[in-house]
């Protein structure tokens, strides 16, 4: 089997630490070896959260180099454009259509950039874009985007529902338990 690259991208408070560490033990649950690598930059404060997964039968290293991607999974649209360079040509693009205005938006000092996901598009970039955050809301919690992330990333993934189901009972916390699932399936069905 060839290894699997993921990168989960995102701004601070997201959840994107959680969703790796979902990610993380379900696939060596599935029996994989597996290396998770987080690089928090200014997660307290919004700023750029990446955490790199990569799978296989044997995984050496946990860094994903420009080009390696095969999935990249972007909680906010900015931060699927500042990481494609690292998909590989025929890798894809999971992203949250939602919009978080960044530093230098919230000063004044620059304007939100206009049809990220559409520029992306024309350049010939497989994107799967949808409103995580609508559906996290609908599963009863805006706070699960990450989850309702997972659940699309799972479509293209070959790891039995099941699992995903069965790691989200164990990683969340039981109250939010429910909730969770629910958002996991309206992103596997959207």
């Amino acid at each position: 089997m060839k290894n699997v690259n993921i990168m989960i991208v995102g701004v601070g408070g997201q959840g994107s630490l959680l969703a790796s560490k979902l990610l993380g033990q379900l696939l060596v649950a599935e029996n994989y070896d597996v290396k998770v690598s987080e690089v928090h930059g200014m997660s307290q404060r919004g700023g750029s959260v990446v955490t790199y997964v990569r799978y296989g039968e044997k995984v050496y290293s946990p860094m994903i180099c420009d080009g390696e991607a095969d999935f990249i999974v972007s909680f906010e649209t900015i931060e699927a454009a500042r990481y494609v360079n690292c998909l590989k040509p025929d890798g894809r693009v999971i992203v949250s259509t939602q919009k978080i205005d960044p530093m230098p938006v919230i000063i004044g000092a620059a304007e939100y950039p206009d049809n990220v996901v559409e520029e992306m598009k024309a350049d010939g970039v497989l994107i799967d874009a949808i409103d995580a955050l609508a559906l996290a809301n609908e599963a009863g919690s805006s706070k699960a985007v990450n989850i309702v992330l997972m659940g699309r990333l799972a479509k293209y993934l070959d790891i039995p529902v099941e699992s995903w189901i069965s790691q989200i009972e164990k990683t969340v916390k039981p109250k939010f338990i429910e909730i969770n699932k629910k958002a996991f399936m309206l992103g596997y069905n959207y």
